[in-house]
């Protein structure tokens, strides 16, 4: 059998993250940011996507690929969107600072609905304005890589696999 030429990983996490950036500037243009089920269907895109691509790729190399061979495929293909995702963010929220507004304004409301004391939810809100940044990045990282690697896990485990023998290798 002849091997098709694979996507790389590289094109795989541009267009993942290209996907994830049309998502994000929908879902905030269209003030849907504060429900549960919007961070939800990220999630299913981002694993749905990897195991797409990962099945893909181990079916290009004639499911010669072993396990760690298809999840490191897959988990270059998270850092790609991972860089792409955290780029936009700090771009989006740079060009848009109403949009940091508005989530602060959402945050101290879900605050009040809990009833917190006027004082918390002050000292909280200055707290989240100091490390914005920080939660913007850091969490946006470490949300991103986990969610990619449990995508690329569950498409490496799921792709078919027939390693070769390193008897049937041919000798150089």
């Amino acid at each position: 059998m002849e091997e098709k030429k694979p996507m790389s990983h590289l094109t795989a996490g541009l267009l993942i993250g290209a996907l994830l950036v049309v998502y994000s500037i929908v879902i905030n243009f269209l003030n849907l940011g504060g429900s549960s089920t919007t961070g939800l269907f990220q999630v299913v895109i981002i694993i749905g996507a990897l195991v797409f691509f990962v099945n893909h790729y181990g079916k290009s190399k004639n499911a010669t690929e072993s396990f760690g061979n298809l999840f490191a495929y897959g988990f270059k293909t998270t850092a790609v969107f991972t860089i792409i995702s955290i780029a936009f963010s700090i771009i989006f929220f740079l060009v848009f600072p109403e949009m940091k507004e508005q989530s602060l304004e959402l945050a101290r409301q879900k605050m009040e609905e809990k009833n917190m004391p006027d004082d918390q939810i002050e000292q909280a809100i200055d707290i989240t304005k100091r490390f914005f940044w920080v939660g913007v990045i850091g969490g946006s990282m470490i949300f991103l890589v986990i969610i990619g690697a449990i995508g690329s896990l569950i498409g490496a485990a799921i792709t078919k696999k027939q390693p070769r023998s390193p008897f049937d290798q041919q000798s150089i």
